[in-house]
């Protein structure tokens, strides 16, 4: 028997290399082998506990391939296992083959009569085993302990990475089956489906139908409350990334100092207090979408390196020379008018029409006619699992009162309203009782019924409160001719404030409550424009 030369050990890499998966690198590991030693059968054999698990084998039956041997049952497999080196059985060994009567084209009890077995250690770990056998006497007993030995090596090797990588494909395997189950539990429990059958919200939802598919960026516009993620969430549901990540983002949340790690990422030492790396949000959004909330609340130093991201697909981790490329889809949103925020100098223009690539507008509560009886019920039923209650419905009159109040808070003022009431109502109910919400649980003093033939009439109605309930003097001249629209913005917020402030009797918190703002805020805006409360409510022009 010759030696194994060079050319058979890099036949043997050579075709372990060009595999595609596990079964073609092992079966090409046996074919590099067989070239050099002659055999009638090979098997190599993964060890997982107690047992050896055959991995490829040619030349035995093909149900060899599903048998599951125990060590201790094969005393050959237990010598080869404690050894330390290749070994080779004598032709007249009394220890049974665990492959005799198994040859392929061969009947009956064809025994062995030359055997020899491999341990396949790696890192002084045995991982398995690579076996040979033939009908020949004698055959292997010529084959230098040296070339079995780097066989052996190879091979090892071969079964180490084989299985690390088969280790580290189930791993991502597992994560992305897992991240898919979460993802259908979000839209199972957080129904994508957006209420609402106006003809607002049929050109919406015609709108996310044609842009969803594709790859385009895009700007979600609308007021606080119309229910922006919402629609974020459903473009990327219909999209062809639904089976990867959603990444949500607030950007008006984020300190200034910190956006940029925040949106890229960091390494470790990148600044004081990064003691370890971190992925940014693009990153993690990777082959997915990233939805960029209040979009317009972003600092101007982050906008610029956003709109490179946007532009290339790279990011830069801070603190990282090397770039990185990304497959992200971005969806912004936000309640500004960012024209106005361009012409103000406060948001670049190449990133406004980098991101308004399609830009959706999602239609004010009060502009969809009929959906509001549509989104209560849908209230209700989440309010009745909530509450644990069996039933509950709604009076017509309440349902009246939603119907013709106004909605500066939009859907989400909708939602928080039905939460409260049906809350008091379950109050006053018995036990087991059937849940109906009144007229007397809705929050009357914050939804005055006001018209809803339009934005304008609700001006209209805090204007006249205005006049009726505080002594102001000259009311501010609100012509555009006059006025610039900084100057008209702030005599309006202030007729809301003052108005506000009276029906709420002075109370700031309730009438941050109203106005849909923090007290503190509320308090400091009130400052700005000259507001002050002492008896009475008085402004300074």
């Amino acid at each position: 028997m010759q030696d194994i030369s060079i050319s058979t050990l890099l036949d043997m890499t050579i075709g372990l290399a060009s595999g595609h998966n596990d079964d073609e690198r092992f079966n090409k590991l046996l074919d590099a082998i067989r070239k050099a030693i002659q055999c009638d059968c090979i098997a190599l054999l993964r060890l997982q506990g107690d047992t050896l698990i055959p991995l490829a084998m040619q030349g035995v039956t093909r149900d060899t391939l599903g048998r599951h041997f125990v060590i201790s049952e094969h005393p050959r497999f237990q010598a080869i296992c404690h050894s330390k080196t290749p070994l080779r059985f004598d032709a007249n060994s009394p220890l049974p083959d665990p492959f005799d009567g198994l040859l392929l084209d061969y009947d009956g009890e064809l025994p062995m009569h030359a055997c020899m077995g491999l341990p396949l250690i790696y890192a002084n770990k045995l991982l398995g085993i690579l076996t040979l056998d033939s009908l020949t006497p004698n055959i292997f007993d010529s084959i230098p302990l040296r070339s079995l030995d780097a066989l052996a090596a190879i091979a090892a090797s071969t079964l180490k990475v084989a299985l690390t990588v088969s280790q580290l494909e189930q791993q991502a395997k597992h994560v992305q089956q897992r991240l898919e189950e979460l993802n259908e539990e979000v839209w199972e429990r957080d129904s994508s489906d957006i209420i609402g059958t106006s003809i607002a919200m049929q050109r919406l939802n015609d709108d996310i139908s044609v842009v969803a598919p594709s790859n385009f960026t895009i700007l979600i516009q609308g007021e606080t409350g119309v229910g922006k993620e919402l629609v974020a969430r459903k473009m990327h549901l219909l999209s062809p990334r639904r089976k990867q990540p959603l990444v949500y983002v607030n950007c008006a949340a984020i300190p200034e100092n910190l956006v940029e790690s925040e949106l890229f990422g960091h390494i470790r030492g990148a600044f004081t207090g990064a003691d370890k790396s971190r992925l940014g949000k693009f990153a993690l959004a990777d082959g997915g979408t990233l939805f960029l909330d209040e979009i317009g609340e972003l600092p101007l130093a982050a906008q610029s390196k956003l709109l490179r991201a946007l532009q290339s697909q790279e990011i830069q981790p801070v603190g990282q020379d090397k770039v990185q490329t990304i497959d992200v889809r971005v969806v912004a949103a936000t309640n500004r008018d960012l024209k106005l925020e361009v012409n103000e100098g406060r948001f670049r223009s190449d990133l406004f029409h980098r991101l308004s690539v399609y830009p959706i507008s999602v239609p004010a509560l009060r502009e969809r006619d009929g959906d509001i009886p549509l989104l209560a019920g849908y209230f209700l039923e989440q309010a009745r699992r909530k509450l644990g209650i069996g039933q509950i419905k709604i009076a017509q009159q309440a349902l009246e009162q939603l119907s013709h109040y106004n909605w500066p808070g939009n859907v989400r003022e909708l939602e928080h309203v039905i939460n409260r009431a049906a809350l008091k109502a379950r109050a006053k109910s018995h036990p087991n009782e059937r849940v109906t919400l009144l007229l007397e649980d809705i929050d009357t003093i914050d939804m005055n019924p006001i018209s809803d033939t339009g934005y304008s009439q609700m001006t209209a109605h805090k204007q006249n409160t205005h006049q009726q309930n505080l002594n102001l003097g000259t009311e501010p001249d609100l012509e555009p001719d006059n006025l610039s629209l900084k100057e008209a913005t702030d005599n309006f917020q202030r007729q809301a404030i003052v108005a506000t402030l009276s029906t709420s009797n002075n109370n700031w918190a309730q009438a941050a409550r109203h106005l849909q703002l923090d007290r503190a805020n509320l308090v400091r805006l009130a400052k700005r424009l000259g507001i002050e409360v002492t008896k009475q409510v008085k402004t300074h022009q």
